[in-house]
């Protein structure tokens, strides 16, 4: 169950002033230890420390991968992918572009693909309005595709909940 928090749009100067969205509330962040104890705990022949042991090398080995210019897909997860973060402006000319100029950084990318693409967990996924946090009653549930989109300007709102 995905629990929710409702905020306000309090930027003035923003077209969605005044408006209420949706955030998730994320109450854990898992770390490799965690995820492989659970995994193990799946009724897996393996251990923890054998799992762990296979994902610190999936990892190492995806770095790698997309260090070289590939995308990793991993099925029903993700298509991990970089991107280049440029800075805002661009180069007048291709001769005028560098590096130092030009970009800010590198960031990693991952799409949602297979059974974790929206369309299906908009199906899967059951929400719940977090009244611990809020204060206030209330056990709205529903498919999250009458979320409403903030259409990526939305600023004004402190999403500590990393959204």
């Amino acid at each position: 169950m995905v629990r929710y928090v409702l905020k306000q749009c309090k930027s003035k100067l923003s077209q969605i002033f005044g408006k209420w969205f949706a955030y998730p509330v994320i109450e854990e962040t898992i770390d490799l230890d965690g995820l492989s104890e659970h995994m193990s705990n799946h009724n897996s022949p393996y251990s923890k420390g054998v799992i762990k042991g296979l994902l610190t090398d999936m990892i190492g080995c995806i770095k790698e991968l997309l260090l070289e210019g590939k995308n990793v897909k991993i099925d029903d997860l993700a298509i991990f992918s970089l991107g280049i973060k440029n800075k805002k402006g661009g180069a007048v000319t291709e001769d005028e572009f560098t590096i130092s100029k030009n970009i800010s950084g590198v960031k990693l990318r991952a799409r949602a693909t297979g059974t974790l693409v929206a369309k299906s967990l908009n199906l899967e996924a059951t929400l719940k309005k977090a009244t611990a946090l809020t204060g206030k009653q209330g056990t709205e549930t529903g498919s999250g595709s009458d979320t409403p989109s903030t259409g990526g300007g939305y600023t004004g709102v402190d999403d500590s909940n990393g959204d």
